[in-house]
């Protein structure tokens, strides 16, 4: 419970805005070369969102042809059935949110600017302790990321093409969104279908976040009204899948095995749910939506500088570094700092100076 206590969840929003606003500033985000590929995003969302809208578009056209024929000023039916077709395709197949995900999967853009933001956190962190002791400052991120291959990533998507990268993706997601569909139609079972999906909801959520929110979700699910649910929950795993997304330039220079990967995010869930949480929202909305995810991948090396030490140049040690980064070693310090002092958090506190700085703000610490 303690990864996924509200105190982390928190911490995890305030990020959302301050790392936005830190990224805001950089001037190097408004370049042509990263409106140009928005621009491209967008046209490409566009279309993809009305292919895959068809059905729905058909679905009209007829009840607009019926409507000649009979009279559905006083009919329900049509109604209903309009509205639970852009509820599935909003809320339980999650179209939009998908469409993010495809571009994200399919240019180097977003590699790019995730490094160009991290330069710029380094640089102001530097710029806002430049009368400080040297010493004291925390390592930069960026040297020393930048040193790192991603030379296999970046190979597989300049060999993939525009369909390769579509087609790949929309597999991975055809999967997820035929098991999310597939457990909406059987909520309609008389009798069990209300078990349904605070059932698969407990099962998911054990899995990634430990029992006792999995157990508070569960019991939320048998009392909530059902759509609230869904929209909880496919919340959640947007806001999962976007920040595995966000993650990935740095993931693709510090490699973990999958299983370290898997415990790295299990101890940070709160705190990344957090972040993602309003992003996850955000990109939904439509023609903004791709340029809020550009602001999301800027942020997250905000988010970075914080919820890891700074990497160690790449060479011998860098399987020591992994290991030791699996575990958030300094997460109760930081999430016990005031807001007002999250620049001053230095990844490579001794721990007597940890000691020290939780006495002198216990008084301050509270978030909850």
């Amino acid at each position: 419970m303690s990864n996924f206590d509200p105190n982390a969840i928190l911490r995890g929003a305030q990020l959302t805005f301050v790392g936005a606003n830190r990224a805001l500033q950089n001037p190097e985000i408004f370049t042509t070369s990263h409106y140009r590929q928005a621009a491209l995003a967008v046209c490409a969302g566009l279309a993809i969102r009305i292919i895959i809208n068809i059905p729905i578009y058909i679905v009209k056209a007829c009840i607009w042809v019926v409507s000649f024929l009979v009279d559905l000023d006083h009919e329900t039916w049509d109604d209903r059935l309009i509205g639970g077709l852009d509820f599935v395709s909003k809320s339980v197949l999650q179209v939009p949110f998908f469409l993010m995900m495809v571009m994200s999967s399919i240019t180097p853009t977003l590699d790019n600017l995730f490094m160009d933001s991290l330069k710029w956190v380094d640089s102001t962190y530097v710029q806002k302790h430049k009368s400080d002791d040297p010493t004291t400052l925390r390592a930069m991120y960026y040297p020393a990321l930048r040193m790192y291959s991603t030379h296999g990533e970046r190979q597989k998507k300049e060999q993939r093409s525009f369909l390769d990268g579509v087609l790949l993706f929309a597999t991975k997601y055809g999967r997820r969104a035929g098991i999310s569909l597939a457990v909406y139609l059987c909520t309609f079972i008389p009798v069990i279908g209300r078990f349904v999906l605070p059932a698969a909801s407990f099962y998911t959520f054990n899995k990634a976040v430990g029992p006792v929110p999995a157990g508070i979700v569960f019991a939320s699910g048998l009392i909530v009204p059902k759509h609230y649910m869904v929209q909880f929950l496919q919340t959640y795993f947007s806001s999962r899948s976007l920040m595995s997304q966000l993650l990935e330039p740095y993931f693709h220079r510090i490699r973990f095995n999958k299983q370290q990967k898997r415990v790295w995010f299990i101890d940070r869930s709160g705190v990344l749910f957090g972040f993602s949480a309003a992003f996850a929202v955000m990109v939904k909305v439509p023609l903004l939506g791709v340029l809020i995810y550009g602001i999301a991948e800027a942020s997250t090396a905000y988010l970075i500088t914080k919820i890891t030490e700074p990497p160690p140049p790449p060479g011998s040690g860098d399987k020591e570094f992994v290991e030791s980064e699996v575990r958030w070693k300094n997460k109760h310090l930081f999430l016990n700092l005031p807001l007002d002092r999250l620049d001053e958090f230095n990844a490579r506190m001794t721990g007597a100076e940890k000691v020290k700085s939780q006495i002198s703000e216990a008084p301050r610490q509270k978030f909850t």
